[in-house]
Formats: structure tokens, C-alpha cells, sequence
């Protein structure tokens, strides 16, 4: 009998057992609701709030023990733990053959022969032809005049009704290295065409989020200097040569005494453009840290730890370029042969990159 009693008491048991996990998975499952599940609004945000908040908790705890441990190996002379590096769209980009690498002789010899190296080598001063469509827009000179004082040694010529090709003569004819075409439409410049004379190539961009200087904030006024150019994340074969005709728009002996930096920043093929100027100024290192051993001079007085820091002022424009083709020689709308147009179905991937 008692035999018999043991054997109905574990039963009783597992089947409580059995009845507390079911009711924690209950429980978990409650947990677990999401809040695009909850249809009251009021108790949807109000959840949604709560999983924010946990989330941040837990992120501030992540971070309050990647500094202790950083504070120990110092403490204890250890090499301190690697930091994380996030996934980013950027350095998780698809693999392409067409990056160029440091080592390429291929793509030395061709800068040497390519349409840009005499004004890159500086065998010759570039020289700007800025233009604009048939059909002119209010925006559209105030944005050329930015133009003109962000080039050096660029002029405004007028479009009438001539035609695209006679204005190319015309340039070859006046030495010209470059034209370059504002494109408008419903009165608001929407594209850039970019043409290097005598023979090319030609670079179609589309033109958006422009913001002249008027519309910037305690916007610099630019001086007359030559500005230096800063040209990031042209990594690809068609990237570099983007940057070398972007190059050639400007000397190549910039005037540092003007502290002007035009600057052309590629960014998942969208290239950003912005205009500074700059200065350095040297401030006193206020450090923190009581136990850093201050500098003292010969009567014993603390010496300030001076640091060197740069402000920046935008003087402006701002606006973003895409690339949407590349072509042989002048523009041709019959027989020009292209090197690269952009196409919809190119756009396969959020990670596939061409500049």
C-alpha cells in the first residue's frame, strides 16, 4: 500500500511540475507580446515605451562594463578588450573586382594617359565654362553665381538658343578645359553636366537637396584663394576616375594661406558636396582625471596642457550629386558611347555599391 501511495504522490507531482512550466510559458508568452500585436493604442505606446526603456537600461549596462573592464586592464597593465565594430551598410558592401588597390600599376599607367593628367600634372590651368539649359530658372543664377566663387578661374557665358554642340567648338576654340551645364526644371536646378574638353569624357549627375548660402545659418563669406579639395571614397576603378574629373575642375596649387576646403564625400554612391573655411585655435586641456601628474615650471606653479583645435564655418552651397552616366568623348545623344549608365535593375542589393 505504501508502495502504491509513493507512486500516486510522484504522479501528483510530475503533474504539478507539468501544470507550474506550463503556467511560466504562459507567462514568458505574455512577456513576449509585441506591441504592433496590441490593438488599444494607449496600451500599445505605453508598452512600446517600456521595451525602449528596457532596452536603453541594458545598453547603459553594456557600456558602464566595457569602461570597467578598459579601467581595469589599464590598472592592471593588460592590453585593453577590442573594441566592437558595428555592421554597417558601408563595411558590409557586396565584394567588388573593380576596387582599386594600392599596388595597381594598371591604373597608374592609365592616370599617366588618361584625358586629365596634363591638368593634373599642371602642364595646364584649368579653365571653367559654366553654362546653363534653354529654359533658365529663378534659382538657377544665384546657384551659378555660388559656382563661379567656389571654382577659381570659372566664367558665365549665357545659353541663348545655341545649340550644345556649337558651345563645345566654341570652348575648343577659347581653351576651355571643361563645361559644365545646370540643368533646371520647375524652376529649381535638378542635374549637372560635366563635360572635359577636348576629348571627354562627359559625367551626367542628378542634382538635389540644394541649399544656397543665404538659407545656411552663420554662413562664412569664401575669399578669392585657391581652396584645397578633399575627395573621399572613391574606391572603384569608375569612382577614380569620377574624382579625377572632379579634380580637374579646380588647381592644383590650392592657396593654404586662404584656409577654404571644398570637399566631395562619396557615401553609398550619393557624393555630398560642402564648402568651409577653417581655423585653429589653442585651448587650455581641461583634464578630468586627478591622478594625471600636472606639468609644473621652476617655481613650483602648474603649467595649463595647451590643445590645438579646429573650428569650421560653411560658407556654401550644400547640395548631393548621383552619378547617373558616364560617356566617351563630348555629349551625344545619337552615336555617344557610354561607359557606364545607371539602370533600375542595377539596383539589386541595398549593399552594392558602384562609385
Amino acid at each position: 500500500m505504501g508502495g502504491k501511495r509513493k507512486n500516486s504522490d510522484d504522479g501528483e507531482g510530475a503533474k504539478g511540475g507539468d501544470e507550474d512550466n506550463n503556467s511560466i510559458n504562459k507567462k514568458m508568452k505574455k512577456s513576449e507580446t509585441l506591441p504592433s500585436m496590441i490593438k488599444n493604442k494607449e496600451k500599445r505606446s505605453a508598452v512600446h515605451a517600456k521595451l525602449k526603456h528596457q532596452k536603453k537600461v541594458e545598453k547603459r549596462k553594456k557600456l558602464k562594463a566595457r569602461d570597467a573592464a578598459e579601467k581595469r586592464a589599464l590598472e592592471l597593465g593588460d592590453e585593453p578588450p577590442p573594441k566592437m565594430i558595428p555592421r554597417t551598410i558601408e563595411n558590409t558592401r557586396e565584394a567588388d573586382e573593380t576596387v582599386c588597390k594600392p599596388d595597381d600599376e594598371e591604373l597608374f599607367a592609365g592616370n599617366d594617359a588618361d584625358e586629365f593628367s596634363s591638368i593634373l600634372k599642371q602642364d595646364q590651368i584649368p579653365k571653367i565654362l559654366i553654362t546653363t539649359c534653354r529654359f533658365n530658372s529663378t534659382r538657377g543664377p544665384a546657384f551659378i553665381s555660388e559656382l563661379l566663387s567656389i571654382i577659381p578661374n570659372a566664367h558665365y557665358y549665357k545659353r541663348g538658343t545655341y545649340d550644345l554642340k556649337k558651345i563645345v567648338e566654341y570652348a575648343k576654340n577659347k581653351d576651355f578645359t571643361t563645361i559644365i551645364v545646370v540643368h533646371t526644371n520647375r524652376r529649381e536646378p535638378d542635374a549637372l553636366l560635366i563635360m572635359g574638353l577636348p576629348d571627354g569624357p562627359t559625367a551626367h549627375f542628378k542634382l538635389s537637396s540644394l541649399v544656397l548660402r543665404k538659407d545656411i545659418k552663420n554662413h562664412g563669406n569664401p575669399t578669392s584663394h585657391k581652396p584645397e579639395l578633399v575627395l573621399n571614397n572613391f574606391t572603384t576603378r569608375l569612382g577614380h576616375r569620377i574624382g579625377r574629373l572632379i579634380q580637374s575642375l579646380f588647381p592644383q596649387d590650392p592657396n593654404f594661406r586662404g584656409r577654404r576646403v571644398v570637399t566631395f564625400h562619396n557615401q553609398r554612391d550619393f557624393i555630398f558636396f560642402r564648402h568651409h573655411r577653417y581655423i585653429f585655435e589653442t585651448k587650455e586641456d581641461k583634464q578630468s582625471d586627478s591622478k594625471v601628474k600636472k606639468a609644473k615650471d621652476a617655481k613650483g606653479e602648474n603649467i595649463p596642457k595647451e590643445k590645438v583645435a579646429a573650428r569650421l564655418q560653411e560658407c556654401g552651397p550644400r547640395f548631393t550629386l548621383k552619378l547617373m552616366s558616364l560617356q566617351h568623348g563630348t555629349f551625344d545623344t545619337k552615336g555617344g558611347e557610354y561607359e557606364w549608365v545607371h539602370k533600375p535593375e542595377m539596383d539589386t542589393s541595398r549593399r552594392r555599391f558602384f562609385l
